[in-house]
């Protein structure tokens, strides 16, 4: 019985190592991909108007950009700005 509890455990081992292994794999090969397609096709900054017509002045776009850029790290882009 003994010898029944060694290979479930070989088995198990040798299990959790592969699925470990592949996890590693997957998140290697997913962190170069995306680093090389923010390499080579880097996405176009847009570009905000200093007045909107929503009423969003320069000031207040100044503050939420610089938010973003703290809270993010300088990782973050804002896409659109909406007054509720």
């Amino acid at each position: 019985m003994s010898e029944e509890y060694a290979l479930a455990f070989k088995l198990l081992g040798v299990g959790m190592i592969t699925v470990f292994l592949i996890l590693l794999l997957v998140v290697v090969f997913g962190n170069v991909i995306i680093r090389l397609v923010n390499k080579y096709f880097p996405e176009a900054e847009k570009v905000f108007p200093t007045d909107t017509d929503k009423g969003i002045n320069r000031k207040k776009l100044a503050v939420i950009t610089a938010v973003v850029n703290i809270t993010t790290r300088g990782k973050g882009k804002m896409t659109n700005i909406e007054k509720l």
